[in-house]
């Protein structure tokens, strides 16, 4: 069966709930994963360790899906297969075997679900055919699913404790799983056997695409100081799980209002201008966060930064994937996307910001990553200059 028409309602529909499905699962997960693990007994390093098994797979698991997608155009497929057997593998944090059966759990769960974003932005850049106001409607329900989970999961946890954890990891993998069999059983139709091998190397050999990626990878590297550690930094500051909880909500509360308003606002500037933006929100956020820990408002306003910070960057970052990679390529650049930033940037970020907190504490380590935001804002001014030639 070809791909449906662009713009199908109960197409983008469906989408729209895979999305909500997904961050819902990520919005109690990333969040208190952190805490499940320090719960278990394990110090500082080790959790960082674990953590960064997604990052890890991301390395590797969504460019391996990605090309597969790319050569056999069966999207859906690959999506459904993903969700099935990470809820399988989630069964596995039942038993408390020590982190290197810990390990080994997240690391299947992860190599599965980690592509299954990349999978998915594929077929929705196809969908929405460069409308990037009807992206964020869409995607806005996947802000709405983390919202309500991080908050629901922050009040429950403070209240019953970190045991529930594996449990609310299957619930919610099997609510994914379910969506994706509501997904279209759509597929891009088949070509010649010379375009289905069209090479990416061309396009990253792009002055310009190669400083796109530069910064996404520093943008998302010091990001990860926020995804891995700023629940335990919070945690360290005295801050219960419900006020946790509910500054994590506050951060995705700002991106379902920028998903929403995207579209009127985007129009504003170039993609490689909003970029640049992007990046700077960044390093005032890190900054903030570095600095004024001891803050509720600090924090607050730190926390709205994430409009910009992320859900501003990341529709950027699509569209401008989207932009270089078409067609064929689809799937492969936006795997891409994934490895460098979240696989490559993710690791070196979680280790890095593991070891540093370790040894210097969290307040150095969201410095240094305040570095690191500023580094990938000179290299997206280096992607607008080339862009703009």
């Amino acid at each position: 069966m070809s791909a449906p028409p662009a713009g199908n309602r109960g197409h983008l529909l469906a989408f729209a709930i895979l999305s909500a499905s997904y961050f819902a699962h990520i919005g109690f997960f990333n969040p208190y994963l952190p805490l499940w693990l320090k719960d278990l007994g394990l110090p500082i390093f080790v959790i960082s360790l674990l953590t960064s098994v997604q990052s890890i797979t991301r390395v590797f698991a969504p460019y391996a899906w990605g090309a597969l997608s790319d050569h056999t155009g069966h999207r859906v497929l690959l999506l459904r297969i993903s969700a099935a057997i990470a809820l399988l593998a989630s069964l596995g944090l039942w038993w408390n075997g020590g982190p290197w059966w810990v390990g080994f759990v997240l690391l299947v769960m992860f190599t599965h679900t980690s592509s299954m974003m990349s999978l998915t932005e594929a077929a929705m850049a196809h969908l929405v055919a460069g409308d990037w106001g009807r992206y964020g409607r869409i995607r806005l329900w996947g802000s709405a699913g983390f919202l309500l989970t991080v908050f629901v999961a922050g009040a429950w946890f403070e209240r019953f404790g970190m045991g529930h954890f594996p449990a609310w990891a299957g619930g919610t993998l099997a609510i994914v799983l379910i969506a994706t069999l509501r997904l279209p059983d759509m597929r891009d139709p088949p070509l010649a056997h010379a375009a289905q091998q069209e090479p990416v190397g061309p396009v990253l050999r792009q002055p310009a695409v190669r400083w796109f990626f530069a910064s996404l990878f520093f943008h998302v590297m010091a990001h990860f100081a926020i995804y891995g550690f700023l629940s335990l930094y919070l945690d360290s500051l005295g801050y219960g799980k419900g006020t946790i909880g509910m500054l994590w909500a506050l951060s995705v509360a700002a991106e379902v209002g920028w998903f929403f308003l995207q579209g009127r606002l985007l129009g504003g500037f170039a993609m490689p201008r909003w970029l640049l933006i992007c990046g700077v929100a960044a390093v005032l956020r890190l900054g903030l966060t570095a600095g004024g820990g001891d803050w509720l408002w600090v924090l607050v306003v730190a926390q709205l930064l994430h409009a910009l910070s992320f859900a501003a960057h990341h529709t950027t970052c699509v569209a401008m994937v989207s932009r270089h990679f078409p067609g064929r390529l689809r799937g492969r650049g936006q795997a891409l996307f994934t490895v460098i930033g979240y696989g490559f940037g993710g690791v070196l970020g979680v280790l890095a910001g593991g070891a540093i907190a370790q040894e210097f504490g969290y307040v150095a380590m969201f410095g240094v990553a305040t570095l690191l935001a500023l580094a990938g804002s000179v290299c997206a001014w280096r992607t607008q200059r080339l862009e703009t030639r």
